[in-house]
C-alpha cells in the first residue's frame, strides 16, 4: 500500500513538473514586446468566473514587458473605475495588484466605456507609446438593445475621440459577463461589434473567439505582443 501511494505521489509530482515545464517553454517561445509601452489594463468586474483562470497569464504578460514600460491596473466595477495600481515601472508590483473579478451583477457597469474614458485621462503625463488593454464584454445598452445601437452609442463615440486625441490605441479581449452576454448570443455579438469598432478606430485590435466566450487568453496575449511590436517597433 505504501509503495502504491508513493508511486501515485511521484506520478503527481512528475505531472506537475511537466506542466510547469510546458508553461515555461510556452513563455520562452512567446515573442517578447520589443519596446517599452505605457499600458493601462482595464478589467470589467462582472465578467464570468472563467476569467479568474486567466489572471496568471495576465500577470506573466505584465512581467514580460521590457524595462521602462509603465503599467496601470484598474477594474470597471459598479459604474466606477477602481484603480488598483496607478502607472508604475515596477512590473511585479503591477502584476501583483491583479485580483479575481467579482463575477457578480452587483459589479456590472452601466456600460464599460464611461470608465474607459476616465482611464484615458490617466495618461496625461505619460509620454511614449500609449495603449489600453480592455478586457470586457463590450456591451453598451444605453441607446437600447438593437442592431442600430451596436457599436454606435454616444459613449463609444466619445471613447474613440478621446483615445485618438491622446494618441492611445485600445486593444480589447472579449469575455462574457454574468449578465446578458453569458447567455444571449445577440448581446455577445453586439458587445464584440462594439469592441471591434473601438479597437479598429484607435489603431488597436480586438480579440475574440466566436459567441460562446473563450478557452484561454494565451493566444490573445501572443497575438497582442505581435500587434504591439507591429505598431510600435516596426
Amino acid at each position: 500500500m505504501f509503495r502504491r501511494i508513493s508511486s501515485i505521489i511521484s506520478a503527481l509530482v512528475l505531472f506537475a513538473a511537466l506542466g510547469a515545464n510546458q508553461a515555461s517553454a510556452k513563455d520562452a517561445d512567446a515573442t517578447p514586446v520589443r519596446v517599452p509601452v505605457n499600458i493601462a489594463i482595464l478589467i470589467q468586474d462582472d465578467l464570468t468566473s472563467q476569467v479568474a483562470n486567466e489572471i496568471g497569464v495576465t500577470k506573466t504578460f505584465i512581467r514580460s514587458l521590457p524595462q521602462g514600460s509603465r503599467v496601470m491596473v484598474a477594474y470597471i466595477t459598479g459604474g466606477s473605475l477602481q484603480v488598483r495600481q496607478s502607472f508604475t515601472t515596477d512590473l511585479n508590483k503591477a502584476a501583483n495588484s491583479l485580483r479575481i473579478p467579482l463575477a457578480s451583477t452587483s459589479a456590472s457597469p452601466f456600460n464599460p466605456y464611461v470608465e474607459v474614458i476616465e482611464a484615458l485621462k490617466k495618461f496625461d503625463s505619460e509620454d511614449g507609446h500609449n495603449a489600453v488593454l480592455l478586457i470586457s464584454d463590450g456591451l453598451d445598452t444605453s441607446n437600447g438593445f438593437d442592431s442600430t445601437a451596436a457599436g454606435h452609442t454616444l459613449d463609444i463615440d466619445r471613447t474613440i475621440k478621446e483615445a485618438n486625441r491622446r494618441n492611445i490605441s485600445i486593444y480589447s479581449f472579449y469575455a462574457p459577463s454574468v449578465g446578458l452576454t453569458s447567455h444571449n448570443r445577440l448581446a455577445a455579438s453586439y458587445g464584440q461589434s462594439s469592441l471591434n469598432r473601438v479597437s479598429d478606430e484607435t489603431e488597436g485590435r480586438a480579440f475574440f473567439q466566436g459567441m460562446t466566450g473563450f478557452v484561454t487568453f494565451d493566444s490573445y496575449f501572443r497575438r497582442l505582443r505581435d500587434e504591439l511590436n507591429k505598431h510600435y517597433a516596426s
